[in-house]
């Protein structure tokens, strides 16, 4: 379970195409990266958890947003560190006015003995498939091209 994280790609259709939402992740380490660094609101599954459940969670948890919509199963997409990312595809709109992530601490800066807490996600923001293609973490960028098949035939 701990190889395997699930994950919600919403879009909404706009004049000309589609849309895709994407979060930017927070803390230190993503502060000054853009490109090859955003993703799809994903985490870590629950024990028992459905699929399909635990990516509604994490889109909550990390968007403050809730994906309720129809969830069809891109694929399953292997990430260099070797985990496994099982993507959902759900039409839907959200407001970016609204986004709200929840947080997490790690020590920082490093061996300071102190610990900060950080946002899970940073920002969010729709982005053209092409450009999410090119903000994406390469290991999530096939996502896109599974979409546009699936959503526009």
């Amino acid at each position: 379970m701990a190889n395997l994280s699930a994950g919600i790609l919403l879009y909404r259709r706009v004049t000309g195409g589609v849309e895709v939402l994407l979060v930017h992740p927070g803390g230190p380490l993503w502060a000054k990266k853009d490109e090859g660094a955003w993703s799809i609101p994903k985490g870590n599954l629950h024990p028992g958890e459905a699929e399909v459940a635990g990516a509604r969670r994490e889109f909550n948890e990390e968007t403050g947003g809730v994906a309720d919509g129809r969830a069809f199963e891109l694929g399953r997409f292997r990430q260099p560190s070797g985990k496994v990312v099982v993507a959902f595809a759900v039409e839907g709109d959200f407001d970016l006015a609204d986004f709200r992530s929840s947080t997490f601490e790690m020590e920082w800066p490093p061996r300071s003995k102190k610990m900060r807490e950080f946002p899970e996600a940073d920002r969010a923001a729709w982005f053209s498939p092409d450009v999410a293609a090119v903000k994406l973490l390469p290991g999530q960028a096939p996502m896109i091209p599974a979409l546009l098949e699936h959503v526009l035939g």
